[in-house]
């Protein structure tokens, strides 16, 4: 029987059993489904057209929280005290401070929530857990605390264009702010969205989306409420491909086996790298199903539009968390953290990248290791991968050059380093699975450290050009490159940042100004 511990509600008991899975993950599933069902009813009948934005505000939210304690019971009462106490300290302390009291609030609350679920009450355990919910949480209010303190009390001269789009001329009202924060397309999954995107959804103003023209200037199209039903279709059959195979393929094929004794000590290396890849790529179905539920849901309620592209068809990927295809043909380690939890990275660098005044790079990736929790894998994780994006942009930048010419010449480049980056990838990422520090060592022990040690030859014998630095001389390049990484950021979406190694490429790649792994 898959009986478990939860702080929600048993009513779906016999379906656990029937299943084999985890009560709070069933829960989970079912409420995101009848999320989906419920987003299907909210554009249908709620449309912006036929209601007021406060009915729609009003019903998101009550839909949102119901959800919230059927999965997690009076855990969910986290949700509102750090929603409620942060909206306290936005009013109280004004916006000429409100982003770093919100930010230092909403993350010491959620780090101590995470601490007290991890080391207190249930450490190791993989199944759904009331932190997860309040890291987008997070994201929404510390985001929303900087968007108001851009648009109330710094000038627009002062601002990135990509901080002058997202910045909040008014103070939002408490129903405003906890649909923002607790609505339920978004409750248990995310995707995190800006708050102009989300309140411009809700009023019915979202699908007038400009998009670049050829000539470089916005275009306004006049299509009104483009249909979601197609991206939702084919969106839910990612879903149903992704569960399908986690519970099957995932399940034969488990990380843990990467330290087994009996495999370590008789696996050749061919066996033991092809295996690495396989069971890595067999973990991040499950990442795809939720992440890809979650936008699609947010899509059957009318949210996450894009705009047209240049053949008149509809873009639903507004908030969209991920692109399957690019992460499973990456051929660099940039290219694959480009397509992974896009608005985490997005995040990422609205609150901190762009915003440090020194060392922009370690409070990014110090930032990222504290949101995603206190396991001690996902440190070491963080840390793998800064090494590896490293080694990385060095061979590339010192060798790519030499393989563009001839065709065949190029295919047979891209066949190696997509091999190079899958290994690298799963090697990076096996810490973050295996979450403990000792089974995390004893498997970088059966490689010898190898791609450790590799990494750090590659930076000491390759040359690697160093990053700029930022003054005030050169704010006028800065913002030109602002505007350059905005617009290419608005188009097709295809420079997405994904983790605080992406925002350390990014930094390389685009000069000075802008620029970490998983959830």
């Amino acid at each position: 029987m898959a009986t478990t511990s939860t702080t929600g509600s048993t009513l779906l008991q016999p379906l656990s059993n029937a299943v084999q899975l985890p009560i709070d993950q069933v829960n989970f599933v079912v409420c995101q489904l009848f999320a989906l069902l419920a987003a299907v009813w909210f554009r249908t009948y709620l449309h912006s057209s036929k209601t007021s934005s406060f009915i729609r505000h009003v019903v998101a939210t009550l839909l949102g929280l119901y959800l919230a304690f059927f999965c997690f019971g009076w855990y969910a009462l986290h949700f509102l005290v750090q929603s409620g106490i942060s909206y306290c300290i936005m009013i109280i302390a004004g916006v000429e401070s409100m982003h770093q009291c919100c930010f230092v609030f909403a993350l010491g609350y959620l780090s101590v929530c995470q601490i007290t679920r991890v080391y207190i009450f249930d450490y190791g355990q993989y199944s759904a857990d009331f932190s997860g919910p309040m890291m987008i949480i997070t994201q929404k209010i510390t985001s929303l605390a900087y968007e108001i303190h851009d648009g109330m009390f710094r000038k627009d001269e002062e601002l990135t264009p990509s901080q002058r789009g997202l910045a909040v001329r008014r103070m939002p009202s408490l129903l405003e702010y906890v649909s923002y924060t607790c609505n339920f397309m978004g409750i248990l999954a995310g995707p995190l969205c800006s708050y102009k995107d989300y309140i411009a959804f809700i009023e019915g103003r979202a699908s007038h989306v400009a998009q670049p023209s050829e000539n470089g200037k916005d275009e306004q199209h006049g299509k009104a409420d483009p249909s979601p039903n197609a991206a939702v279709t084919e969106k839910l059959l990612v879903c149903g491909l992704s569960l399908l195979f986690h519970l099957t393929i995932s399940n034969m094929l488990p990380v843990e086996y990467n330290i087994d004794e009996h495999f370590q000590a008789t696996a050749s290396w061919p066996t033991k790298a092809t295996y690495l890849y396989v069971s890595l790529l067999a973990a991040r179905p499950k990442y795809y199903f939720a992440w890809t539920l979650a936008d699609a849901i947010n899509n059957a309620a009318g949210f996450g539009f894009r705009g047209y592209d240049k053949n008149g068809v509809a873009r639903w990927d507004l908030i969209s968390n991920l692109r399957i295809q690019q992460i499973e043909m990456s051929t660099s380690f940039k290219m694959f953290l480009d397509n992974w939890n896009i608005q985490t990275a997005l995040w990422l660098k609205r609150v901190c990248y762009e915003r440090a005044t020194f060392s922009p790079t370690i409070q990014t990736f110090f930032l990222s290791a504290i949101w995603h929790g206190v396991y001690p894998g996902y440190y070491l994780t963080f840390l793998t991968g800064v090494l590896m994006t490293l080694a990385a942009r060095a061979v590339r930048n010192n060798f790519r050059h030499y393989f563009l010419e001839p065709p065949q010449l190029k295919l047979f480049y891209d066949l190696i380093t997509w091999v190079a980056t899958q290994i690298t990838i799963s090697y990076t990422v096996v810490p973050f699975v295996l979450l403990s520090i000792k089974p995390s060592f004893t498997f970088y022990s059966s490689w010898y450290y190898c791609l450790h040690v590799c990494s750090i030859l590659v930076l000491l014998l390759l040359p690697v050009k160093k990053s700029q630095r930022r003054t005030s001389t050169q704010e006028n390049v800065h913002l030109s490159q602002a505007k350059k990484f905005d617009e290419r950021e608005n188009s097709l979406g295809q420079n997405s940042f994904s983790t605080m190694n992406n925002v350390c490429n990014q930094n390389r790649d685009t000069g000075s100004r802008h620029s970490s792994l998983t959830q």
